[in-house]
């Protein structure tokens, strides 16, 4: 099939260029020209495993291009999906004006029948949004169907390629038979479609990441409540967590979630609630108990410093919001790092793909280093907030040798069974109670 991605960012070339995996010739547009031209060099503006590969062999097969003649494509496409951004405005309401403006082009250049496919995260009654648009600009024929991408930054290329469902919104019998066609290479063992109506569609994707950050923010409660009971949070997630009505997936304590998601769609959609004379009361408090906890690594080493950081010099490991990612929107760490920069304390950060991400936030307010003892030097603690594989296993020998002061506030719980205590550090984990807590 033909097929035009709208929009080459994070969503757009993750489904790009899985789509041309499956035989199809693709072509992702942007109206960002130096995007497109470092796209057709072969070089992927985000970090995310196994994507670069995927693009340069679909490219060199002849499957995948890039352009920025957006009229173009459409009309040389069976299948147009709109991938473009939805910001988040300060009233917590979804940015619509990417979407609207694709969709008007789209309405310009339409010349025969298309399946349009709204994969960017959108609220309800955008599909219904860009109907008026387009059918206010042209009277060519068209269905626009909802189909939320379900993409876990660190492992996208996965979910694209092995989904653990695909939600189609339509009610329209031609554009199902279509959408069906288009994704059966990828549900070879087992159906994976669920059809439902458009809005249905559109509400399910807020619905699972919201019910997600609950889950996170539970547990987060709870490990603070263990740490002011002297219980250990690693045991009770287990205990509770194997019930199989529960589960352990997402579900590890920590400093809070951040990222392009998870807090833009809870947002999102308590601004739907309330647009319609509902709050969401859980939700309320998950969106403000998760901005508390991105700052409980702080607040455990301001408390082990006596509420004092003159003088002090402080390092964190892992800055993305989570690993195998470059992205540090929401993140953590840029929280803990304000909050540390505000008490006077200097700051050397290390992560292995992030640094430049967080020069662009913090300029030259703090250090940046390319390897992870070298953060550590002559610094009072360290704080550990993204859990990267590299990090897990460090030589602590040599950890205690170049510190200044050998203090770990772990805001993963990454060395929580290491017995650091035993070696002369302090260690502050997440709610691991008195075992681990030196105060």
């Amino acid at each position: 099939m033909k097929i035009c991605v709208i929009g080459t960012g994070y969503v757009g070339l993750v489904a790009g260029a899985g789509f041309a995996d499956t035989g199809n010739n693709v072509c992702c547009v942007d109206i960002d020209q130096n995007k497109i031209d470092l796209l057709n060099k072969g070089t992927i503006p985000i970090f995310e495993p196994g994507l670069e590969q995927l693009v340069a062999g679909n490219m060199e097969a002849g499957r995948l291009s890039f352009s920025t003649q957006i009229g173009d494509a459409v009309r040389e496409s069976e299948v147009i999906f709109l991938a473009v951004g939805t910001p988040e405005k300060e009233d917590g309401s979804a940015d619509l004006s990417y979407v609207r403006n694709a969709a008007a082009t789209i309405g310009e250049n339409l010349d025969s029948y298309k399946v349009i496919v709204c994969k960017s995260t959108v609220p309800v009654g955008t599909n219904e949004m860009i109907m008026e648009v387009i059918s206010s600009i042209s009277d060519m024929e068209f269905t626009v169907v909802s189909n939320p991408e379900f993409l876990k930054e660190g492992d996208a290329v996965n979910d694209f390629m092995k989904p653990d469902r695909v939600i189609i919104g339509t009610m329209d019998e031609r554009a199902r038979r279509i959408m069906k066609r288009l994704y059966k290479p990828l549900q070879r063992t087992k159906e994976r479609i669920i059809f439902m109506d458009p809005r249905s569609a559109e509400l399910t994707k807020y619905v699972a990441n919201a019910y997600l950050a609950t889950r996170i923010t539970f547990v987060n409660e709870v490990a603070n409540l263990c740490d002011l009971l002297g219980a250990d949070v690693s045991k009770v997630r287990i205990g509770a967590g194997t019930d199989s009505r529960i589960g352990l997936r997402y579900f590890f304590p920590g400093c809070g979630y951040g990222g392009s998601c998870f807090p833009k769609d809870v947002q999102a959609l308590m601004h739907t609630a309330r647009s319609v004379g509902m709050k969401l009361e859980i939700l309320e408090t998950v969106d403000r108990i998760n901005e508390l906890q991105k700052l409980v690594p702080f607040v455990k080493l301001k408390k082990h410093f006596n509420n004092d950081f003159a003088g002090k010099r402080v390092a964190l490991w892992g800055l993305s919001f989570k690993p195998e990612t470059d992205d540090i929107r929401e993140a953590p760490a840029v929280s803990i790092t304000e909050e540390l920069l505000k008490e006077g304390a200097s700051v050397n950060v290390y992560d292995p793909v992030s640094v430049e991400n967080f020069r662009e936030v913090f300029g030259n307010r703090i250090t940046y280093c390319f390897e992870q003892y070298e953060t550590v030097r002559d610094v009072d603690a360290l704080i550990v907030v993204t859990e990267w594989k590299e990090l897990r296993s460090p030589d602590f020998d040599r950890l205690k040798s170049l510190m200044r002061t050998p203090v770990i506030v772990d805001g993963r719980n990454v060395y929580a069974d290491y017995g650091l205590e035993d070696e002369g550090f302090s260690y502050y984990g997440i709610g691991l109670g008195n075992m681990n807590q030196n105060n």
